[in-house]
């Protein structure tokens, strides 16, 4: 099952990014079967709603394009009486952006209470019994070094991610991509981002939150 919700998020991405525009062809079912583990009547469901949806075309002895109604398609899916949810996806690709660009702020404006937050977000972390528990002090962390810019606006931003966190496709997903080994991997990342944090040492910090970016949507998303 994520495999297949892998792969519609891959799309979706590739179609609101535009890296596949109207005409794009895209990759053929054995290579969607391929890379992400699926059969190929998987694929082919996939591949069946986003049709539906008027978001890619299928050219019998051709192959599978992007439509050319790509554009409005998803403009109209978006606006849909407010029904469409952000999906994981999106919220990755913003969270690789906003986060790693408020590293410098933090480090400029962090205090000592900031840095107690952040600590105790990953205690509290480390020592959750649930995987509930973990993403919600997981949520918290980011939350912490987001507020530690003194920013109101950028503290806005972030809650409103993590109420998006709360929406039940990334649950789901979540719950499905987690092991301890995992968990113990993103523990680790954080301890690290809060360490270069401290230190004020900012292109550490960088490097290590996309990093930690990274992975999480790696094993989130399988891309």
């Amino acid at each position: 099952m994520d495999s297949a919700v892998a792969l519609r998020e891959a799309i979706l991405e590739n179609l609101r990014s535009r890296q596949w525009r109207a005409g794009h062809r895209i990759p053929t079912e054995r290579e969607l079967s391929g890379q992400f583990g699926l059969s190929r009547s998987a694929v082919r469901r996939v591949l069946a709603d986003m049709k539906d949806k008027r978001l890619i075309v299928q050219t019998v002895g051709s192959g599978t394009y992007v439509s050319d109604e790509v554009n409005e398609a998803l403009a109209a899916a978006a606006s849909s009486v407010g029904q469409l949810p952000t999906s994981p996806a999106e919220l990755m690709s913003a969270r690789a952006v906003l986060e790693p660009a408020i590293v410098a702020m933090v480090v400029g404006n962090a205090t000592s209470l900031d840095f107690a937050r952040m600590n105790e977000c990953c205690d509290k972390g480390e020592a959750a019994k649930t995987l509930e528990q973990f993403e919600h002090w997981d949520a918290q962390l980011h939350e912490a070094i987001a507020d530690a810019a003194h920013n109101s606006f950028i503290s806005k931003v972030f809650r409103l991610m993590n109420q998006v966190r709360e929406q039940g496709e990334w649950g789901a997903l979540k719950r499905r991509s987690a092991t301890p080994e995992r968990r113990r991997e993103y523990q680790s990342e954080h301890r690290a981002l809060v360490a270069a944090l401290q230190d004020r040492d900012g292109a550490r910090a960088t490097a290590l939150c996309l990093a930690h970016l990274d992975h999480v949507r790696r094993n989130l998303l399988g891309f």
